[in-house]
């Protein structure tokens, strides 16, 4: 086994190492802003043979040194027909992203762990159409490194679609999108670099098998203890199916028979003051993201049940609603919880 000599002080080499690390990536990103619209032209776009590219070029160099030997003249003429072909492509490579545009249109929540989906749209000016347009999210993952393969007719708009998996909860930023394209030949790779601004919103994962909803609780100790009497009464509400007789208003109930409206019962101050609070200090005894996690699970149980529901936080209260909006609100306060 070969042996591996080490400098004696290796702390001056890393150092320089991470010097011409940051600096790099300053510059990097001082090159590629966020936006979340951009134009590709000569000053972003990048182009390198492939692999059939440098293929291609050594056989060119055969056949000019073998019609050279031979003095072919058809060598020659296939040599430099050939050539000017490959030029012409290369040239027809980096207009197929020369001029076209790309925004983001805005991705929609997802759950941490959840695949969102990316949608870019891609613009080409009136003059030309772009072939072999291809996107990709520039991920370590090998799986995530998928491409999405679009042809952008002149004037018109396509969007492309590509999946992003959120790594955990809050505001995270779209990794950087490589736009490439190997039109018409293959001989060429010409590709750019695009970072989008916005970013994306995780949600909590939600818990797996949560316990039940907590108990709905009243909301003062003193409106217990007058519903308890059965006496005092906050207002009446439509008739329900299994309300006490004792709480129909009879004097409205007979009005309500003569001119075809609807029973009405009396509100009880115990139906009033009962809510539904899904709170921190009930969410179990685990950490910050376990207790988050099945706080989710609660909120989503509750928006399906259709009951009006509050969420109490270390700090932050929500007061008991329902709908969507409310879902959001909640979920989203999670979601940037520190």
């Amino acid at each position: 086994m070969p042996s591996v000599v080490l400098p004696a002080d290796p702390a001056p080499a890393i150092a320089r190492m991470s010097l011409l690390q940051r600096r790099w990536q300053a510059w990097w990103l001082a090159r590629h802003p966020r936006s979340d619209s951009a134009t590709l032209t000569q000053r972003n776009i990048y182009i390198l043979p492939t692999r059939a590219g440098w293929v291609f070029a050594g056989t060119m160099l055969v056949l000019l040194v073998a019609s050279i030997n031979y003095a072919l003249s058809l060598g020659y003429l296939l040599t430099f027909l050939l050539a000017g072909s490959g030029i012409v492509s290369m040239h027809v490579t980096h207009n197929t992203l020369r001029g076209l545009g790309l925004h983001l249109r805005p991705p929609p929540p997802v759950f941490a762990g959840e695949a969102a989906p990316i949608e870019i749209a891609l613009t080409s000016n009136a003059r030309r159409a772009r072939f072999g347009v291809a996107l990709r999210l520039d991920q370590p993952e090998a799986a995530a490194r998928t491409w999405s393969w679009v042809d952008v007719p002149a004037g018109a708009q396509v969007a492309a679609r590509l999946l992003f998996v959120a790594p955990r909860r809050g505001l995270i930023p779209l990794p950087t999108v490589v736009v490439e394209s190997r039109f018409p030949l293959g001989l060429f790779r010409a590709w750019s670099l695009w970072r989008p601004a916005t970013p994306l919103l995780a949600y909590p994962a939600p818990q797996p098998h949560a316990p039940v909803l907590p108990a709905a609780r009243a909301s003062s100790g003193d409106g217990s203890a007058r519903a308890s009497h059965g006496e005092d009464f906050d207002g009446i509400r439509s008739y329900r199916r299994g309300d006490p007789i004792k709480r129909v208003v009879w004097k409205k109930a007979a009005r309500a028979m003569e001119t075809g409206g609807e029973l009405v019962s009396r509100d009880s101050s115990a139906s009033a003051v009962q809510q539904l609070w899904l709170d921190w200090a009930q969410a179990g005894a685990g950490g910050t993201e376990a207790r988050l996690s099945r706080l989710t699970a609660w909120v989503l149980a509750a928006d399906r049940a259709g009951v009006a529901w509050g969420l109490r936080l270390p700090d932050v209260e929500i007061a008991p609603q329902r709908g969507e909006s409310h879902r959001h609100l909640a979920l989203e306060t999670m979601a940037l919880w520190p």
